[in-house]
C-alpha cells in the first residue's frame, strides 16, 4: 500500500480491513446516540530516522481508560493488545508521514443509550500535517453564545463522541457570524475552552490557563506546554480568566492533539496584541514540534517508535 493512501487500512474490530469496508450497525448505540468513546493520538515522521513517533502514547490510553470506566463501558482491551493494534494497522499503511490516530472504543450491536455491551473498538489512521506556524496562521474567535458542559450534566473530562455535540453549536455559530473559531465560558461565566481545544494567553509575559475544574478536557497538550513552559523559563498560571482578560492579552491561543497550537489574534473583531501570531506562541511552537518527532532529545519520554509497540 503506498503511504498515505487514501485507501488506507483500518483496525476493526478485530481485523484489519479497507477503511471503507469498517461498518457499524445503524441501530447500534454508537450510531445513535454517540455512545463512545476515543482519543486522537498524534503520531509525527522523523525523515533523518525513517521512523514514525507516537506521542505521549502511555497518557492518551490511560485517558481513555479512564474516560471508559466514567461513561460506564467495561474496556475488554489491555494496553498491551492496544499498542499491538496500532503497530499492525500502522505497518499495513506503511506511513511515511505525519498521521492522527483516532481510536475509539463503542458500543456495537442494537440497544439503547443505557446498553453496555457489546464493546467493539475500532483504531483509524488518518494523513495529518503538522500545523507549522507562519504570519498567516492566526485565527479569529468570537466568545459564544453557547455554554461549555459542566462536569454535573455532560463531564468534559469524559472524551466521549456525544460531548463534541456542544462544540459543534458553538463552531456552527461562530462561522455564521463571521469567525474562524468559538471560545466557550463556563456556567460561572468564566472562560474555559475552545471547541475540541485548550486556551492559553499570554498577560504581562506570563503564561495563563483556565483551571482543568473550568469544564475542560485534561488536555494531554496542554499539560505538555505547561512542562515545556518551566524549560522556557516562562512563568506559567492555572487560574479562571475573565473574558475581558483575553481582549486585554499579549497572546492567546488554542492548544489539543488536533490542533497543536492555533494562534487566535483576534476575538470579537477585537484585536489580541498585536494582532500577528505571538512571539511566545510561537517559541512554544517550535519547541514542541522539535519534541514530538524525536529531533530534539529533550522529549525522548515522551515518544515511542511504533515499530517498537
Amino acid at each position: 500500500m503506498t503511504t498515505c493512501d487514501s485507501s488506507r487500512a483500518i483496525w476493526f474490530c478485530g481485523k484489519i480491513i479497507p477503511a471503507n469496508k469498517a461498518m457499524v450497525p445503524a441501530l447500534s448505540p454508537t450510531a445513535q446516540f454517540g455512545l463512545n468513546v476515543f482519543e486522537g493520538v498524534r503520531c509525527y515522521w522523523n525523515g533523518d530516522t525513517s521512523m514514525l513517533y507516537a506521542f505521549r502514547l502511555d497518557e492518551h490510553l490511560k485517558r481513555l481508560e479512564e474516560s471508559c470506566k466514567l461513561i460506564g463501558i467495561t474496556l475488554p482491551y489491555d494496553n498491551a493488545y492496544i499498542r499491538q493494534a496500532i503497530k499492525d494497522v500502522c505497518v499495513a499503511n506503511n506511513y511515511r508521514c505525519d498521521i492522527a490516530l483516532r481510536i475509539t472504543i463503542f458500543i456495537g450491536g442494537e440497544g439503547s443509550w443505557h446498553s453496555s455491551d457489546p464493546v467493539d473498538m475500532f483504531i483509524a489512521p488518518i494523513q495529518k500535517a503538522r500545523n507549522i506556524l507562519s504570519d498567516s496562521s492566526g485565527r479569529s474567535a468570537c466568545i459564544s453564545t453557547w455554554e461549555r458542559i459542566a462536569d454535573s450534566a455532560l463531564p468534559p473530562r469524559v472524551k466521549a463522541g456525544a460531548n463534541y455535540m456542544n462544540g459543534r453549536y458553538a463552531h456552527l455559530e461562530a462561522v455564521r457570524n463571521g469567525y474562524d473559531l468559538p471560545i466557550f465560558l463556563g456556567a460561572n461565566r468564566k472562560v474555559s475552552e475552545g471547541a475540541g481545544a485548550c486556551l492559553f494567553m499570554v498577560k504581562n509575559g506570563v503564561l495563563v490557563t483556565p483551571t482543568v475544574t473550568s469544564s475542560i478536557l485534561e488536555s494531554i497538550t496542554r499539560d505538555t506546554l505547561i512542562e515545556l513552559s518551566e524549560s522556557l523559563s516562562l512563568t506559567v498560571e492555572i487560574r479562571d480568566i475573565d473574558r475581558t482578560e483575553l481582549y486585554l492579552a499579549e497572546e492567546v491561543f488554542l492548544c489539543g492533539s488536533a490542533a497543536e497550537l492555533t494562534p487566535v489574534t483576534s476575538i470579537d473583531r477585537i484585536s489580541i496584541g498585536s494582532g500577528s501570531v505571538g512571539k511566545i506562541t510561537k517559541q512554544l511552537s517550535d519547541f514542541y514540534f522539535g519534541l514530538v518527532d524525536g529531533s530534539n532529545q529533550d522529549g525522548a519520554d515522551w515518544i515511542t517508535s511504533v515499530n517498537d509497540l
